[in-house]
């Protein structure tokens, strides 16, 4: 399974950019889907994640608010709409899957859970 992002690039501090992520190859099966985020120099940290039916969403603290996680299972496409953009969120995001057709799971928000990643894509917020 391979995971294809779209989206990111640069924008000025209060806009908004909206991301997309399918997967391909083998997709018979049902797939929880997260976005994480990569700052220079930092960490790998969990963004948002969402459950197969996407009837569960989770959010990071940070981005509470201003971004929104969606699917479109029809599509087999994830999106992540960013608004309110600040120069912190600047960083490299990676889309990431797990085979899992539950309801939720305290362990999406973990780096460790998810199966498959994709390439990461660049999101710059100037100031």
């Amino acid at each position: 399974v391979q995971l294809q992002a779209s989206g990111g690039g640069l924008v000025q501090t209060g806009g908004s950019l909206r991301f997309s992520c399918a997967p391909s190859g083998y997709t018979g099966s049902s797939y929880a889907m997260a976005w994480f985020r990569q700052a220079p120099g930092k960490e790998r940290e969990f963004v948002s994640a969402i459950s197969w039916s996407g009837g569960i969403t989770y959010y990071a603290d940070s981005v509470k608010g201003r971004f929104t996680i969606s699917r479109d299972n029809a599509k087999n496409t994830v999106y992540l709409q960013m608004n309110s953009l600040k120069p912190e969120d600047t960083a490299a995001y990676y889309c990431a899957a797990r085979d899992y057709s539950g309801s939720g799971s305290y362990a999406a928000r973990l780096r460790s859970w998810y199966d498959y990643w994709g390439q990461g894509t660049l999101v710059t917020v100037s100031s």
